[in-house]
């Protein structure tokens, strides 16, 4: 399966704001936005020019996909599907993204990043309504279970992740319990409670041309 292998603070750097790729490290020092605020790569520090309408719809696009960790296919094709159904197309794409599997195991607070709690997912540590799955872009409905399962309760990642002050607790859509490592969608999310720094209707914008 094809998926990103360079740095992830180099994307960070790149759409020049955080995009919590490394968990606990983007709130450091050592973070690479904070140390060098300017795009990777030898002509990073003089890249000044003007951006065209374009420009900024890419980045928006590039934004929200390198957030989620998708590839410029999967991406797409849920635009396609969010495009096909009823609503605004961009709320529902981003809907579409924050039910995914690997993220509801982020946001829960079960894994320190996104691409942590797909690794989570792809090992078989999670079920969902009582019954395993390995499978990241699983589409989890409202009223799911979502669990870490009873013999990975033990590892060390979960329990690390779950220190993190406010993690998996702060979302109304979403319902966690610490003690039993389970977590359940209650609804659909709305756009104006997911905290995702980003102008999906220039991605529309994008797509529709």
């Amino acid at each position: 399966m094809a998926r990103y292998r360079e740095a992830n603070c180099k994307l960070c750097r790149r759409e020049g704001e955080k995009l919590f790729l490394k968990g606990a490290r983007c709130s450091t020092e050592k973070c690479a936005v904070e140390r060098r605020q300017y795009a990777p790569g030898q002509h990073g520090q003089r890249m000044r020019r003007k951006v065209s309408n374009y420009g900024l719809q890419l980045r928006e696009k590039q934004k929200i996909r390198r957030t989620y960790g998708l590839l410029e296919k999967q991406f797409h094709n849920y635009f396609k599907k969010a495009d096909r159904k009823v609503g605004i197309t961009g709320t529902v794409l981003i809907q579409f993204l924050e039910t995914r599997l690997d993220n509801i195991v982020y946001r829960l607070g079960f894994a320190p990043s996104r691409k942590a709690a797909r690794q989570l997912v792809r090992h078989r540590h999670v079920s969902v309504g009582g019954r395993i799955v390995d499978i990241p872009s699983y589409q989890v409905r409202p009223n799911e279970i979502i669990k870490i399962k009873d013999k990975s309760k033990n590892l060390d990642l979960v329990h690390a992740a779950l220190k993190e002050v406010g993690r998996g607790e702060d979302l109304p859509w979403l319902k966690l319990n610490k003690a039993a490592l389970e977590g359940e969608l209650l609804e659909i999310p709305k756009r104006s409670d997911i905290p995702l720094t980003a102008n999906e209707q220039l991605v529309v914008e994008l797509y529709s041309k």
